[in-house]
């Protein structure tokens, strides 16, 4: 399943994803959606001609507001934790 979800997201960054959609890839983050950057997280985006494109003012719920919140700390409590591996 995994080496599926690789492929359709290398599809999806080569190939383009469909006009009227988006895909969610991890990509470092760039404050976006209030993940601040140094993290690598995932976001909707549109994708064409190898290239990506944050989809921005999506409204988010708080349910999902407060999920996101929990990835970020995650993410960044599991970066902190190999901090002195990253050179």
């Amino acid at each position: 399943r995994n080496e599926r979800l690789a492929l359709d997201h290398m599809h999806d960054w080569a190939l383009g994803s469909a006009k009227d959609d988006w895909v969610s890839m991890g990509i470092p983050a760039d404050g976006s959606y209030g993940i601040s950057e140094g993290v690598i997280y995932s976001y909707p985006v549109r994708c064409a001609g190898g290239s990506y494109e944050i989809v921005q003012d999506l409204d988010i719920d708080d349910f999902s507001r407060e999920r996101m919140r929990a990835t970020e700390k995650e993410l960044r409590e599991e970066r902190a934790a190999i901090e002195d591996l990253l050179g």
